[in-house]
């Protein structure tokens, strides 16, 4: 068997307000957008890669998704982690969209990471090479 990643997903209180972060200040491309009862099916891509693993913005509606995610942030560990060619450059860029970070950038080991809210009950973790 040769198993790829299609989907992955991050919990999030609001899912239109998900998807305004993710798309206006992340830059990633909304790919689904389907009714499914009082939710949504609703995935973002990156914008370079339109065909590539979708990103679902799942409703935090049962109380393990919630405690998982609690514990995450109380824990400060990211939900997510995505790289960047350069984490400094995008610190700058997302500070200046008013993107709330809890780490600025710092080495750790073979990359250089940063760590912010994504207003929607989760920490993303940004890597670069070192």
């Amino acid at each position: 068997m040769r198993a790829r990643i299609n989907l992955a997903s991050v919990f999030v209180d609001d899912q239109e307000r998900a998807l305004e972060f993710y798309t206006e200040k992340l830059g990633f491309i909304k790919k689904r957008d389907q009714p499914v009862g009082e939710y949504r099916w609703l995935t973002v891509v990156g914008a370079d890669d339109p065909d590539g693993v979708e990103l679902m913005l799942e409703p935090k509606q049962s109380p393990a998704a919630e405690a998982f995610t609690s514990a995450l942030v109380a824990d400060e560990r990211a939900s997510m982690t995505f790289e960047v060619d350069d984490v400094e450059a995008a610190h700058r860029e997302l500070e200046a969209k008013g993107v709330e970070f809890i780490q600025a950038p710092a080495p750790m080991g073979p990359v250089t990471t940063a760590k912010f809210h994504d207003t929607v009950g989760n920490l993303i973790l940004l890597t670069s090479p070192v």
